[in-house]
């Protein structure tokens, strides 16, 4: 993606989406023969029997008769796993969505044009808001370029799902509306909503078919920004989309009860473009230091944000920007996009708006005034104390290693992402003295509809080579052949994994049939191996490569005991996020950061030696 073409005559962006394969349900016998070597590096001998016996038991019985139906339900949807994925990995969640779920991060921009500068707030907002709706018409026309591998396109559907698309609490389930629509397909949306001291304000990004200009989207900022610095706060509802969910849509039945403009307010927020987000902060950010503004996106001040929107874009007062996004309707992938494409075009015109300065006669923005009682104020108190008590739980490091990237590599002909992940097993065997089980993310896209699949790099291979790492006794010449064989599996699994032939979504597949059924949960999930090495979403280490490009976020780690972590690699460069909980005594991300690049040094030097 790093030398991503944006615009595309020639293709349009939804045109493949027909020609798409549907998605293929993997072999049993092949899924069940990955998924024991996967509990392998968990397991002493007597273990691993018993787990044998188990997989062997439910690959001859239960497991057969599941995936039989498995494929009757592949016949009649192009994607089998689609909607399962979508409610038991989002919308089922109960537990607050904007610490939990959430991804966030900071946006790169800082890196050339617009460091921290106190007072650039509203005319750099104005500028990036500018470009955000210039990648929505660019979705409206359908002239985004298709994502290929080589010539292979890719599914874009969840661009669909960037702008104008919100969660909705529910009782036991959420829902999602989405209001995008093509310009083939008729109008959408183009409202902006922001968020400023606890208020709510919307305006039209377009006036006469055009976008307005960044003068004109100054103009709008200001008037907000200027009436919530000299009025009172507003109530902050916003704060109530941080809640337990079942909780926020008991509160959300309430406000509607109370005056039937909250739903129409409500509606609008959810039918938005995104939201705008002016926050009073200003996070220190450097380009070798990340950590405090990826704090600030992923825990800040949630009477400013609508946890709920698929796009939350933080303008922080000293100039920077982040993000923060419901991770239900797409994948980082959308997000890495567009902050890339606005990262090359800020550069492009050097941070600064060099068009018309003139300003037509628009409407002033509309405060979206919604109408509470005692209740909904103790509510949203109560949403803030229970979502700062958790903010202050989590730690996040977030560096750039510069003692080398890319380039140096793969003039080892080592693959870049194989690389910091091995390096990643090494840094946590190190730490803490055992293997850390680890999710890392695998796209699906080159079928219809496809998401992701669990690619599951703590292989047999990676431990082997991780002790000898450790053994004194352990040549060079030896470490570097198992390391050799942990690269090779590694490639091995990730290619099965984007081809449709992993093995975690096939053997969620088969429980949720089995459950669907009312059927009792086969032995295989509840044998302590499969929590043991990660199934059920029992991850340490919940891991994300978003390219090569400047744009990086974060999520939160997926077990107490876990951490969340992400990365970049530039050829110069390779910038990690990782985050844990404060509560828990054995983690700490500094720590195992501080192992990494020990460890990064460590590969690197393997290879020179290796090469004598």
């Amino acid at each position: 993606m790093e030398n991503q073409v944006f615009e595309s005559e020639e293709e349009r962006t939804f045109q493949y989406q027909d020609s798409l394969p549907p998605l293929p349900v993997p072999s049993l016998e092949e899924s069940l023969t990955k998924y024991l070597d996967a509990v392998k590096p968990f397991l002493n001998e007597e273990e691993l029997q018993r787990s044998t016996e188990i997989v062997k038991a439910f690959g001859q019985g239960i497991g057969k008769q599941l995936h039989q139906k498995l494929l009757e339900r592949a016949k009649v949807r192009r994607n089998w796993l689609e909607d399962w994925w979508l409610t038991s990995a989002y919308l089922d969640v109960r537990m607050p969505s904007m610490l939990n779920v959430n991804f966030g991060g900071p946006a790169p921009y800082l890196e050339h044009y617009w460091s921290p500068k106190e007072g650039t707030q509203l005319e750099r907002s104005a500028i990036a808001v500018y470009y955000m709706v210039q990648f929505w018409e660019l979705l409206r026309k359908q002239r985004l370029a298709v994502h290929k591998v080589g010539s292979v396109p890719l599914d874009m559907d969840q661009f669909r799902a960037l702008y104008c698309t919100c969660k909705v609490p529910g009782i036991t389930r959420d829902s999602l509306v989405n209001y995008f629509k093509t310009e083939a397909e008729g109008p959408c949306p183009s409202h902006l909503v922001v968020l400023c001291r606890g208020r709510v304000f919307t305006f039209d990004v377009m006036y006469e078919h055009h976008i307005l200009t960044p003068p004109e989207l100054y103009r709008q900022l200001t008037y907000i920004r200027e009436r919530c610095n000299s009025e009172p706060e507003g109530p902050g509802v916003s704060a109530l989309t941080s809640e337990e969910r079942t909780c926020w849509a008991k509160v959300r039945d309430h406000l509607i009860s109370l005056d039937p403009k909250n739903l129409t307010i409500l509606e609008q927020i959810q039918s938005s473009l995104f939201v705008l987000s002016l926050d009073d902060t200003s996070p220190p950010a450097t380009e070798k230091d990340y950590s405090q503004i990826t704090l600030s996106a992923l825990t800040g001040n949630p009477t400013i944000r609508w946890g709920d929107k698929s796009y939350n874009c933080l303008s922080f007062a000293n100039g920077t920007f982040g993000s923060n996004c419901d991770h239900s309707p797409y994948d980082a992938m959308v997000m890495v996009s567009m902050c890339y494409y606005i990262d090359q075009t800020v550069k492009l015109v050097e941070g600064k708006w060099k068009g018309s300065t003139a300003v037509r006669d628009l409407a002033w923005p509309e405060e979206l005034a919604f109408v509470v009682d005692q209740r909904v104020l103790n509510d949203i108190d109560q949403a803030k104390q229970q979502y700062y008590n958790q903010a202050l739980d989590v730690q996040i490091v977030s560096y750039a290693f510069t003692a080398f990237g890319k380039s140096l590599v793969k003039s080892k002909k080592l693959h870049p992402d194989t690389f910091v992940q091995l390096a990643l097993q090494l840094a946590y065997y190190k730490f803490h003295g055992r293997p850390g089980c680890c999710y890392e993310t695998a796209t699906t896209r080159r079928f219809y509809h496809g998401r992701t699949e669990t690619m599951r790099p703590c292989t047999v291979e990676a431990v082997k080579w991780c002790r000898a790492m450790l053994d004194p006794a352990a040549s060079n010449m030896k470490r570097q052949q198992l390391m050799m064989k942990s690269f090779a599996k590694h490639h091995e699994l990730m290619t099965d994994c984007q081809n449709g032939r992993g093995f975690d979504r096939h053997l969620l597949g088969l429980m949720l049939i089995a459950k669907e059924e009312g059927l009792a949960v086969p032995e295989l999930y509840s044998d302590p191996a499969f929590t043991k090495s990660g199934g059920g979403g029992n991850f340490v280490l919940s891991t994300s490569f978003v390219g090569y490009t400047t744009v990086l976020g974060a999520v939160l780690p997926m077990v107490h005991n876990g951490y969340g972590f992400f990365y970049r690699i530039r050829d110069d460069r390779i910038v990690v996020t990782c985050s844990a909980w404060k509560s828990c005594p054995e983690t700490d991300a500094e720590g195992l950061y501080q192992k990494l690049a020990q460890s990064f040094h460590e590969v690197i030097k393997l290879t020179a030696t290796a090469q004598l």
